[in-house]
């Protein structure tokens, strides 16, 4: 075989694997019940791939070769495990506690178990943090170098999280499976947002030379129409899903030739994604029709009017403004709060949405929270109040994770101090 032939092949199994990663690990999970024998057999099945494939060719169902051989390798194992008849009997009683395996995939004849461990990895037993490695981990496919990339932390300290988060399932005996229906309504926000943390640190990095990680906010997006593929009548997997295309139909509007930030009434709306906004906008839709709307699809519509606009100018505030007050009977937050207050500055001026900010100063969870002494200090500068602006903008500097927020709020805190000299 050519070393082309060879490389191409290689590549083929890297994209199968990629793409088929979550299935297989789900699948094998859900037959054995042992995530760390579902990762060392699912690698097992890729090496034999790599030594097979190049010469066989690539089998026509990639997946259902990959499972096969996958559970095969899972079984000789436990064949030589000296506690086998134990451990089949407990698999057997989770098993019968999981419910029944799903059916195959019409395509790669490969059970699409995923949803079982959207919410293993999701589980409200696991701390915050360590439900989003788990999902990018087992569910996007990344590797745990990716994953520590993506937390900013290194390999060896994202290893242990992962290793502990494993231990957490096994010990605590998190059951891998899809939630009773009356359990659903519970446990489903979890995993929405577990998807949506990694979305929003894409989108905005919480530190780090770039404003976006545009790797996340796609593998989140991706994560999302798996979900939707999954449960196709939860309306909030459809908000959550409208929310995240039409804020990254922005994406390449809201950075400069040198990666600056360009806020959204700078940006030029031409660039904008219009299949993407087309998508999301019948996704907002799905989620506002049937029934009460959720955070996510009230979040959806929001950003739809953003989308729609032609300018900040022509938005429509009053309509914006009165989402919020939805939102926020929903999701009572200072976050939400302070976005309600800078949506009131536009509808009816600065000195509202001052006064809205300035009722939130006491707020915990504001403190650290670098938007919230900038939009203080942008609408004191609108007031003509320059000292104080400084001051504020001085504030955000200090907090601002990424170099391009950093050198926005300089140029700002410039231009005030330039105007007070």
């Amino acid at each position: 075989m050519t070393d082309e032939r060879a490389a191409g092949t290689h590549g083929s199994v890297e994209a199968v694997f990629r793409e088929e990663r979550g299935r297989l690990l789900a699948a094998l999970v859900h037959r054995f019940g042992d995530l760390d024998l579902a990762e060392d057999v699912a690698s097992e099945a890729i090496e034999a791939a790599l030594r097979h494939w190049p010469a066989e060719g690539v089998p026509s169902r990639p997946g259902a070769w990959l499972l096969t051989t996958a559970r095969r390798r899972a079984v000789d194992r436990l064949r030589r495990d000296q506690a086998y008849a134990a451990r089949l009997a407990l698999l057997a009683a989770e098993a019968e506690r999981a419910g029944p395996a799903a059916p195959a995939d019409t395509d790669g004849g490969l059970p699409d178990e995923r949803l079982r461990l959207f919410f293993t990895c999701a589980h409200p037993a696991l701390p915050a943090a360590d439900r989003g490695a788990l999902t990018l981990r087992y569910l996007a496919g990344l590797t745990t170098p990716e994953v520590a990339r993506a937390y900013l932390v290194p390999t060896a300290t994202m290893a242990q999280r992962l290793v502990r988060a494993k231990k957490k399932i096994r010990e605590a005996r998190i059951p891998f499976r899809v939630p009773d229906p009356h359990e659903l309504p519970g446990r489903l926000p979890g995993v929405l947002q577990a998807v949506y943390s990694i979305f929003t640190e894409g989108y905005a990095a919480s530190s780090g030379p770039h404003l976006q990680r545009l790797d996340l906010a796609e593998e989140a997006i991706r994560l999302a129409r798996i979900l939707r593929r999954l449960l196709p009548g939860e309306r909030e997997v459809a908000g959550l899903l409208g929310l995240m295309l039409l804020v990254h139909a922005r994406r390449d509007a809201r950075t400069g030739p040198g990666g600056e930030l360009v806020l959204l009434d700078d940006q030029d709306r031409t660039r904008w994604d219009r299949d993407m906004i087309a998508e999301g906008q019948a996704l907002v839709l799905t989620a506002l029709t049937g029934g009460p709307p959720g955070p996510y699809g009230v979040q959806a519509a929001i950003a739809a009017l953003h989308d729609e606009a032609a300018d900040e100018a022509s938005t429509d505030w009053p309509q914006v403004v009165a989402l919020y007050d939805v939102l926020l009977a929903l999701s009572p937050s200072p976050v939400v709060a302070l976005n309600r207050a800078a949506a009131v500055a536009m509808r009816d001026g600065p000195a509202a949405g001052l006064a809205l900010l300035d009722d939130l100063a006491g707020e915990p969870q504001l403190r650290g929270h670098h938007p919230y002494p900038a939009a203080r200090a942008d609408l004191l500068r609108r007031l003509g109040r320059r000292a104080e602006a400084a001051v504020a903008y001085r504030e955000a500097l200090a907090l601002a994770g990424t170099e391009p927020e950093r050198e926005h709020l300089r140029r700002r805190l410039a231009a005030v101090e330039a105007d007070t000299a």
